[in-house]
C-alpha cells in the first residue's frame, strides 16, 4: 500500500530516528475527548494534533466547518511537533482513519510525501497488547517548510465553474441519507451539490474497520472514470480525505479536495442544492 502502514510495520520502526507518530483522535461534538484520550494513553512518543485547534482554521462565514488552516500557522505547528523535511509521519486515530487522513492530506498539500495512515487505529493497537504510554513527551522543535500544491485543492469558485462540465466529476463522501437530503444532523441545509455522485468514505474499510487490500480498494472505485478530474467533498473537508487516499491507492491521479465542502457550499445562498438520486 502506498499510503497505509500496518501495526506490525509501526512496531518494527518505533525507534526510527526520523519517525514522528501523530495521534489525531477527535470526536465531533466532543472537542476535548481526543486530547483527553491521548493524555490517558497513546502510542509511545506520539504527538497530538487536534482536528479543530491544529488541523483547521477558525470558523467564519464561509470556507466550511473545518477550514484549511493558515499555511504559516500550520507549518509552525508541524515544526513544533518535530516534523521536518526528512520526517516519516504515521498518523492514527480511532475513527476509521478519517482524522488521520486529514493530516495525511494536509501534509501532501504542504508538499510532504512521507506520511502514512496507520491501519486499524489505536484501540486495536492497545487491545493487541502493544505498548502505550501516558507520558507527554516534548517534541524537539524543528522547522517545517511548506511547498504548497495548489493543484490538489478546489474552492467554491472552482466548483461553481465546473458544475456540469464533462471533464469533472464531483464525489460526495457522506452517508447516503445525507447525500440524498433525507436527513441532515449537522449542517443547516440538506442535499448535495448538483451532479455529484455518492461514495461513502467508509467503503474503503472492511467489516472489521480495517482498510481493504489494494485489489478491493481498486474495485471500490472501478466504476469511476480515470480520465476525468475528480473533486471530492464531504460535510467539512475531513471525511473526504479517506476517499482521496483510497483513490490514490487505486491509481487515480487527478483528484482534488473541495476543502470547504458542503458546509461551505450552503453558506452561499445562491448555490443550487439537489436532493435524491442523480
Amino acid at each position: 500500500m502506498k499510503h497505509i502502514v500496518s501495526i506490525a510495520w509501526l512496531l518494527s520502526h518505533l525507534e526510527d530516528t526520523n519517525l514522528v507518530v501523530a495521534d489525531c483522535r477527535f470526536q465531533l461534538g466532543q472537542p476535548d475527548a481526543g486530547r483527553q484520550a491521548f493524555e490517558e494513553a497513546h502510542i509511545p512518543n506520539a504527538v497530538y494534533l487536534d482536528l479543530e485547534q491544529d488541523l483547521s482554521a477558525p470558523v467564519g462565514e464561509h470556507r466550511g466547518r473545518h477550514p484549511v488552516p493558515d499555511i504559516d500557522t500550520l507549518a509552525t505547528k508541524l515544526g513544533l511537533a518535530g516534523i521536518h523535511a526528512d520526517s516519516t509521519v504515521v498518523a492514527y486515530d480511532d475513527q476509521g482513519g478519517a482524522m488521520a487522513s486529514r493530516l495525511w492530506w494536509l501534509l501532501h498539500y504542504l508538499g510532504h510525501d512521507k506520511v502514512y495512515v496507520l491501519d486499524e487505529g489505536f484501540s486495536i493497537w492497545k487491545k493487541a497488547g502493544h505498548p502505550v504510554s501516558s507520558l507527554l513527551k516534548a517534541a524537539v522543535p524543528t522547522v517545517f517548510t511548506a511547498h504548497i500544491r495548489t493543484d490538489i485543492v478546489a474552492d467554491v469558485t472552482e466548483v461553481q465553474a465546473k458544475l456540469g462540465q464533462p471533464g469533472t466529476l464531483l464525489l460526495d463522501s457522506r452517508e447516503a441519507p445525507r447525500y440524498l437530503g433525507e436527513v441532515e444532523p449537522i449542517d443547516k441545509a440538506a442535499g448535495h451539490i448538483p451532479g455529484a455522485i455518492n461514495k461513502f468514505w467508509k467503503d474503503v474499510l472492511d467489516e472489521q474497520g480495517r482498510f481493504k487490500d489494494e485489489s478491493a480498494i481498486a474495485e471500490n472505485y472501478a466504476h469511476l472514470p480515470q480520465d476525468k478530474e475528480i473533486i471530492v467533498y464531504c460535510g467539512s473537508g475531513v471525511t473526504a480525505t479517506p476517499n482521496i487516499l483510497g483513490l490514490s491507492e487505486a491509481g487515480f491521479k487527478n483528484v482534488k479536495l473541495y476543502a470547504g465542502s458542503w458546509s461551505d457550499w450552503i453558506s452561499y445562498t445562491d448555490n443550487p442544492i439537489a436532493t435524491g438520486e442523480e
